[in-house]
C-alpha cells in the first residue's frame, strides 16, 4: 500500500507521538468569580438539606430565598446601627457601640446576582427562579435603603451618561454639506470599597 494512502489511525497515532507522549493540555482553572459561585451555589443546597424541615429546591420560593439571606447575616462584618443609638446615621462613629453586624447591602445584592445565574446553570428555568422573584427585589431595595440610614452612607444609582448628536445639513449648488456635533451630557463618578468576607459595595457621588 502507498504510504500517502496509510491507515488514518496510523497517521493519528504518529502525530500523537510527535508530542512526546504529552496528553491533552489541561483545562484552566476557573476564575475568581465561578470558584465564588460554585461555593455560593452550594452553601445555598446545604441550607436547603439542613432547614426544618428539609426543602428541595423545586420547592423553593422567593420567601426562602429571603430566610437564606436573613441567615447570613449571623456571619456579616457590617455595623448596622440601631434606631436608639447615638451614632445612628453617623458614617464614622467615634467609639464602638453593640450594635449588631451584618451582611452588607453589596455583599448580598453580588450573592443574590451570582445565585440567579447558577440556578440557571444547572437547569432551572429563568421563569421560575426564586433569586429572581420579586420579593427579593424589594428585600434588597429595603437592605439597602435601612443601611443608608443608618450608617450615613447614601447608595445613589449609577448616572448614565447620556450622549446628544446635533445633525445640520446645508445644501448649495447641488452638494450637501453635513456636520455632526456630539456630546456627552451628564457626569458621574463612583467609588468602591472593598467590605468583608470578598465583596464589593459601590457608591456614586
Amino acid at each position: 500500500m502507498d504510504s500517502a494512502s496509510g491507515d488514518p489511525s496510523s497517521v493519528a497515532g504518529a502525530s500523537a507521538t510527535t508530542r512526546h507522549g504529552e496528553g491533552p493540555s489541561p483545562a484552566p482553572p476557573p476564575s475568581r468569580y465561578e470558584s465564588q459561585k460554585r461555593r455560593d451555589w452550594n452553601t445555598f443546597l446545604q441550607y436547603l438539606r439542613n432547614h426544618k424541615p428539609p426543602l428541595t429546591l423545586a420547592r423553593c420560593s422567593g420567601a426562602h430565598v429571603i430566610e437564606f439571606l436573613k441567615y447570613l447575616d449571623q456571619f456579616g462584618k457590617t455595623k448596622v446601627h440601631l434606631t436608639g443609638c447615638p451614632y445612628f446615621g453617623h458614617p464614622n462613629p467615634p467609639a464602638p457601640c453593640a450594635c449588631p453586624l451584618k451582611q452588607a447591602w453589596g455583599s448580598l445584592d453580588a450573592l443574590i446576582g451570582r445565585l440567579r445565574a447558577a440556578y440557571e446553570e444547572n437547569g432551572g428555568r429563568p421563569e421560575s427562579n426564586p433569586f429572581g422573584a420579586g420579593a427579593v427585589r424589594i428585600y434588597l431595595r429595603e437592605v439597602r435603603e435601612g443601611q443608608a440610614k443608618a450608617r450615613g452612607i447614601p447608595y445613589e444609582k449609577k448616572k448614565r451618561k447620556r450622549s446628544t448628536v446635533t445633525v445640520s445639513a446645508v445644501s448649495s449648488s447641488g452638494s450637501g454639506v453635513i456636520s455632526v456635533a456630539s456630546g456627552n451630557g451628564g457626569n458621574g463618578s463612583n467609588n468602591t470599597s472593598t467590605i468583608g468576607g470578598g465583596y464589593t459595595e459601590t457608591s456614586c457621588d
